[in-house]
């Protein structure tokens, strides 16, 4: 099932997620419809808050942005993994910039700058529990999602003038003023 995805201006994209237990309801549908619902909308990650769901699940298959980056290091065709109760342990190295855009934000792409590695503990699909380390494209990916987990969008990341010039863009789609291939769900209760 596909689910419509929640465009910026909802509540939702503003909450911290909530963890989830073992035995959440119905979680093998969620993660495959998470699936189905990013490829439908091509994507390359996507978190449980951009499909209405409040809970610390992101999901990603990154084979869409192999080669983007010529230096990158880190694999992404075959990238493709489960993140449940993701908890954020370390972010280091050097900060670079590489344009972004999110799927609850469509056309909006900006160069954001964040550290090269990020350092995870979280669970699989089968409730393994993992501790990595993942630096590039992979890094960048987990770091956008997790995001969204805590309530930040990428666009909070824009300063200044970059900020003054998506701010139109902003408030047209969390008006509903806006059309995209893939279904969304807007919220027309913003000022």
């Amino acid at each position: 099932m596909i689910y419509p995805i929640v465009a910026f201006g909802n509540p939702i994209l503003r909450q911290r997620a909530q963890e989830i237990a073992q035995d959440h309801a119905g979680l093998t549908d969620i993660i495959a419809n998470m699936y189905e619902t990013m490829y439908n909308a091509k994507g390359v990650g996507l978190a449980a808050p951009q499909v209405g769901l409040p809970i610390r699940i992101f999901v990603v298959d990154g084979t869409a942005m192999d080669g983007m980056l010529e230096d990158d290091p880190t694999p992404m065709v075959g990238w493709k993994k489960i993140f449940i109760n993701p908890v954020k342990l370390d972010e280091h190295g050097e900060e670079w910039g590489y344009d972004e855009g999110c799927l609850s934000i469509p056309d909006v792409i900006e160069e954001i700058y964040r550290k090269e590695h990020v350092h995870l503990r979280y669970y699989d699909e089968n409730w393994v529990l993992h501790e990595e380390t993942f630096g590039g494209l992979q890094a960048r990916v987990i770091q956008h999602e997790y995001d969204h987990l805590e309530g930040v969008l990428f666009t909070d990341y824009l300063r200044g003038l970059r900020k003054q010039l998506v701010k139109s863009r902003l408030l047209k789609i969390s008006k509903g003023k806006y059309t995209t291939f893939y279904t969304m769900s807007y919220n027309h209760k913003t000022k």
